[in-house]
């Protein structure tokens, strides 16, 4: 399994905003245990779907600026954009069937 992306504030812009791909953000922090939880699951689908959808992460702590832009006011919160422009949001843990549903357009995913 690979390790998701770090983005911080400084590179949130040019590796998230004008990625040419979607992008999944995880905004979360080391301390915080449903994000350990979702952590798998993420870096799961990054190895599935890769080629598609560019998944990253956040730490909350160490980029204040991101977090608030966006209102993430609790942890973990999961953001895909599309284009530049938040297009789902998911606050809390979440089994990965959820993902393939809340992103099954943009992972092309057959969903029954």
């Amino acid at each position: 399994m690979s390790s998701l992306a770090d983005v911080t504030d400084a590179t949130f812009e040019a590796d998230v905003l004008n990625s040419d791909l979607p992008v999944v953000v995880d905004f979360w922090a080391p301390w915080c245990g449903p994000c350990r939880v979702i952590g798998p699951v993420l870096e799961e689908m990054a190895d599935q779907h890769g080629e598609r959808v560019r998944f990253v992460k956040l730490n909350v702590d160490e980029n204040p600026e991101t977090q608030s832009r966006y209102n993430v006011l609790s942890i973990p919160t999961v953001i895909l954009f599309d284009g530049g422009e938040a297009a789902e949001t998911s606050i809390g843990a979440r089994p990965k069937s959820y993902y393939e549903k809340a992103w099954a357009r943009w992972l092309e995913v057959a969903v029954a």
